[in-house]
């Protein structure tokens, strides 16, 4: 099956800008150190908060702050070695792996090509912050937009660690376990079904991205000095994106008080949606969150930890701060219903089924 060239395929909206050789937007760099600045300063000013609060503010206040600071950090640091590893893999997908090799393997029909792309997680074991730089360098390759989310969606969760971890966590217990594989392969080829229908797929992807693509696919020069280039336009537009990703992480694990999400772990539906939106907040790595979600298995249903186990790999705020680096805010609305949806209904069966 012959692909579509990558320029044609996902830089195609980009060349009604100009030619395939143009560089991006000149207020591209200006935008990025604009918000790596932001996220720097949110941290920055945690930091004066911390420092200050013993003598200005409360104490309940300092030690706020200070565990706002303290969260936005370690999320930041978790992330930071899964990033690098997606870079990386990106980057040989992108410039090492020759035309034709791993398009060579995959079946001809969409759906089976979705479903195995999907399974890709088994052998590319980086949490969710490190699938999103290795996803756009598939889509800079020339996979399609559907293709790519179905990878993206699924990697986090059906993935060697987080397999391993989770049965660790659970074992066989209420089918978690089960529920959380199935669950998210289910998931994510329903969304790349869904934006496999899509009438302008493009439209699903940024300017920037579209631009980047271009830029990135008519890279002169050999392998040494594309590796270079792609690393250094990976970088940009991830880290950030990462940055700012924690900083909010931090900020909104200490606004929303989790005594209030605790107190109605025991009602079937409302533990379903406090869980699901304590995934969305914590924005813990899906390596780890099994041991975050155990400590809540005395007190929520089954079917609200297999939800949290669902939505937190997906959708959680440094996930969406990432993602937009490449998707558009309708996109990943989209995407978000779609995951809260159906990790719902998948709760709800879990809890009537244990």
């Amino acid at each position: 099956m012959t692909r579509t060239d990558p320029a044609l395929r996902v830089g195609h909206a980009g060349h009604a800008h100009g030619s395939t050789d143009a560089a991006p937007r000149p207020s591209a760099q200006a935008r990025t150190l604009l918000w790596l600045g932001v996220g720097l300063a949110v941290i920055a000013v945690l930091f004066v908060i911390d420092w200050l609060a013993p003598a200005l503010f409360p104490a309940s206040l300092s030690t706020r702050a200070q565990d706002g600071l303290t969260l936005a950090v370690s999320v930041l640091i978790e992330s930071l070695p899964f990033v690098a590893l997606g870079v990386v893999l990106s980057i040989v997908v992108q410039v090492w792996v020759p035309p034709g090799v791993i398009e060579r393997w995959m079946p001809r029909r969409a759906w089976a090509r979705r479903a195995v792309l999907s399974l890709l997680g088994m052998i590319v074991p980086v949490c969710e912050c490190g699938n999103v730089p290795f996803a756009r360098g598939l889509l800079m390759r020339g996979f399609s937009v559907s293709e790519t989310l179905t990878f993206l969606i699924a990697a986090p969760i059906v993935n060697p660690i987080v397999i391993i971890t989770t049965h660790q966590a659970f074992g066989s217990s209420d089918g978690i376990l089960v529920a959380r594989l199935l669950g998210g392969y289910a998931i994510a080829n329903l969304i790349g079904w869904l934006y496999s229908r899509h009438p302008s797929p493009d439209t699903l992807l940024t300017d920037r991205f579209r631009d980047t693509c271009a830029l990135v696919t008519h890279e002169p020069g050999g392998k040494g000095r594309r590796t270079i280039a792609q690393f250094v336009v990976e970088l940009r537009a991830v880290m950030p994106a990462l940055v700012i990703g924690s900083a909010l992480a931090g900020a909104v694990q200490v606004l929303i008080p989790r005594e209030a999400l605790v107190a109605i772990g025991s009602n079937p539906a409302l533990s379903i949606v406090a869980m699901m939106t304590l995934a969305m907040v914590v924005s813990i790595c899906s390596n780890v969150d099994s041991f975050f979600a155990l400590s809540f298995a005395s007190t929520f249903t089954p079917g609200s930890i297999v939800a949290f186990l669902l939505v937190g790999p997906i959708v959680d705020v440094k996930m969406l701060a990432l993602m937009r680096t490449t998707f558009t805010w309708r996109t990943l609305g989209g995407i978000v219903v779609v995951v809260v949806l159906a990790a719902f209904a998948i709760g709800t069966a879990v809890n009537l089924l244990a």
